[in-house]
């Protein structure tokens, strides 16, 4: 591993080191202690199924640990009942107030919610279907005691969104580029090593019961950038997703795959993927057929096709809904879906052209296409209309499309946003996106459509979808930090309007529980310290007023303010020594303002309304443009990224104090981190502070150091 002092500065983010031999891994938010409330209990699961199978053997590990009991049958006094509400009467044990109707509102809990009472000191859980069961016991691990206190009437818990999804970019055979994991800041993949299954049953089970306790039910197992290795997946080597869908079934999480549009010629020696051709209709009716055979309860495909060089249907004169509607139809007979990707672009850009843009390109293809997409098709969009920049407007596209399903692209690894080597706290920035109204204050929410809420704009309900973080370095995401990332987005996936502020807790809680470090209040208060305002902070130090991208082209760590500015990828921020951002207005610029439904096409045109923090996403402004905050652009630069480096600073103190106070070996790794996310900051500090400065000519008003 490159130690933090020896980083090099050249914005190449420093190495995750794996290997043969390697501990197990961490227990992340799921340690024994954990289930402490749970496991000094007497406990009943009743029922039948694979995943009430898996409930019983959870409770029954805590209990022999914590000295409860667990039962199948009833056998004298019981604390607590986990039971199917379809698997014959009820035990005698379930109190009968615990049977009440919920409230007003309540409803049935479906296939995947539950019940959950608390009455003459039985709690009770009760589900309509197996996956209910399973997430109704991680939710009262999440409780801990306050399971078992008091009384507590009938509440439905049920998930929000239908689809709760991580996409692997795992590749089977290792990149050339890319290597193993395609954006993977924590090791090798943990389904594939060296163009071979990686074989670790024990890590992929341990995974599985992750993604059960924050919600998650499906996953893609290869990168969407479908290699020739990758595409054997679908015939050759489907033996070798079989066997990750039989670790995973247990845990209520489907396999999904991503294949190559051009599977047919590839795979099949046709000499066509023309979308209309009978042959290819029929190529992929039967693959699909022989895919179910071997896996029942196969999810589907993710498809990322005519964008980055990646084939599609533009090869043959056809559009994406064709496409899209192709493996559509090879799926419904079985119940899959396809999820297809709107991360389509010119990435061969002429950077002298200022007429077009990038952030034009998802709604200029997708939005005239609405209404032709088969019922299980899922457009899968990225929540800003560019690249997961740490700040971008939220995409036009999710209130573009009325007629189409629909889901939202998060990406928990931080590709843009530290690597995994940087503290950076993501779920208040997704809160943000989700949140997002799109017509107006008082109408529906991004999260809003997704779960079909009455009101203007699509109606179809939707995914939530993240780009995984994970991979086989011990503490699963790099940095132990980043573990709050991939919790939280599981969580926010289960309910949208969860409070960012909250998960943090419930993540603390599990994963440092009380009773197992040196003052408990101390290090809640230092996480928080550390990481409520971490991706702000992220976003002072970097790239500032909405622009982006100022990142190190090589690897996207670190600065290099200009790298993209002359590139084919179309990512620029036009500085010049008058001024700087991107003119998106109607009215002179690209146009993509217009995208937007009233007001925010209005407010995003207007420089006055415009807010600070996309002020340059929108507009090209002179240096000396007076921001709504009172302060100037350049005086902004420079301010905050002087005081992002000044917070990374109070970040590495403030956890310095828990030294003794929690596990050595996650103190020692965060430790490491904050010592090169300091070195990082002051990078971009200089390199972005000394640009503007040439640039424009402006010192600082405050008086300090710019080189």
């Amino acid at each position: 591993m490159t130690s933090p002092a020896t980083a090099p500065a050249t914005g190449t983010a420093p190495a995750t080191a794996t290997g043969a031999g390697e501990p197990p891994p961490h227990p992340a938010w799921l340690p024994p202690e954990a289930f402490r409330a749970i496991g000094a209990r007497r406990v009943l699961v009743h029922g039948d199924g694979t995943l009430v199978d898996t409930v019983h053997d959870e409770v029954a590990r805590a209990c022999a640990r914590h000295g409860g009991r667990v039962q199948r049958t009833v056998a004298g006094p019981v604390d607590l009942v986990l039971a199917l509400r379809d698997s014959g009467p009820l035990p005698e044990a379930v109190p009968p107030a615990a049977t009440a109707a919920p409230g007003p509102g309540g409803g049935s809990p479906g296939d995947e919610g539950f019940l959950l009472t608390r009455s003459d000191g039985v709690t009770v859980v009760l589900a309509d279907a197996p996956a209910g069961l399973l997430y109704g016991l991680f939710h009262l691990v999440r409780l801990g005691e306050a399971a078992f206190t008091g009384e507590q009437p009938t509440r439905v818990h049920r998930p929000v969104l239908r689809r709760r999804m991580l996409d692997h970019w795992d590749n089977v055979a290792v990149h050339p580029v890319m290597g193993q994991v395609e954006r993977g800041y924590a090791g090798g993949s943990i389904f594939w090593r060296d163009g071979r299954p990686r074989g670790d049953r024990h890590r992929l089970r341990a995974y599985g019961r992750l993604l059960a306790s924050m919600g998650i039910n499906a996953i893609s197992v290869n990168n969407v950038n479908v290699g020739p290795t990758e595409a054997l997946l679908l015939t050759d080597r489907l033996d070798d997703v079989a066997e990750i869908a039989d670790l995973l079934r247990p845990y209520g999480v489907r396999v999904h795959l991503s294949v190559t549009f051009a599977a047919p010629v590839v795979l099949g020696d046709l000499s066509t993927a023309d979308p209309l051709d009978d042959g290819v209709r029929d190529w992929w009716e039967s693959t699909t057929r022989r895919v179910y055979a071997r896996i029942p309860d196969f999810g589907g495909y993710v498809v990322k096709a005519d964008s980055e060089g990646q084939p599609g249907p533009f090869s043959y004169g056809r559009d994406h809904a064709d496409g899209a509607n192709l493996l559509a139809g090879a799926l419904a007979p079985h119940g899959g879906v396809v999820h297809w990707r709107a991360f389509v672009y010119d990435h061969r850009r002429d950077w002298r052209d200022r007429t077009t843009d990038r952030a034009r390109a998802a709604y200029d293809h997708f939005a005239p296409l609405d209404g032709r997409f088969a019922e299980n098709v899922v457009l899968q969009v990225k929540f800003g209309p560019v690249d997961f920049q740490p700040r971008e407007p939220v995409s036009p596209v999710i209130a573009a499309m009325p007629a189409t399903r629909l889901a939202v692209e998060l990406q928990v690894t931080q590709e843009y946003t530290g690597q995994q080597w940087h503290a950076c706290y993501l779920a208040p920035w997704w809160h943000e996106v989700l949140a997002f109204r799109l017509w107006g204050p008082a109408e529906r929410s991004v999260a809003d459509v997704l779960a079909d809420v009455p009101g203007p704009g699509p109606h179809r309900g939707g995914d939530l979808v993240a780009v995984a973080n994970v991979g086989d370095d011990p503490f699963w995401c790099g940095h132990p930090l980043a573990q709050a990332n991939l919790y939280a987005f599981g969580r926010l996936a289960w309910d949208p309007r969860l409070d960012p502020v909250a998960l943090l807790d419930e993540w603390i809680d599990l994963t440092f529980p009380a009773s197992t470090v040196g003052d408990p209040a101390l290090v809640r208060e230092t996480l928080h310290a550390v990481l409520d305002d971490s991706w702000r902070t992220y976003e002072r130090y970097t790239a500032p007023l909405g622009v982006g991208f100022m990142v190190n082209p090589a690897g996207h760590y670190g600065p290099g303010v200009d790298g993209y500015e002359y590139s084919r990828w179309g990512t620029y921020h036009f500085a010049d020594r008058d001024g700087v951002g991107v003119d998106r207005t109607c009215a002179t610029g690209t146009g993509f303002a217009g995208q937007y439904p009233p007001p925010w096409s209005q407010v995003y045109e207007s420089l006055e309304q415009c807010p600070d923090e996309l002020l340059l996403f929108f507009h090209h402004v002179p240096y000396s443009h007076v921001l709504h905050s009172g302060s100037t652009v350049i005086q902004h630069i420079y301010d905050t990224h002087f005081a992002g480096v000044e917070e990374v600073v109070a970040m590495r103190d403030r956890w310095s104090r828990l030294a003794g106070m929690i596990d050595p070996a996650v103190h020692d790794r965060v430790t490491e981190r904050l010592a090169e996310q300091l070195r990082c900051a002051t990078e971009w500090r200089d390199q972005v502070n000394t640009y503007f400065f040439r640039k424009s000519g402006v010192p600082d008003a405050r008086g300090r150091r710019i080189h």
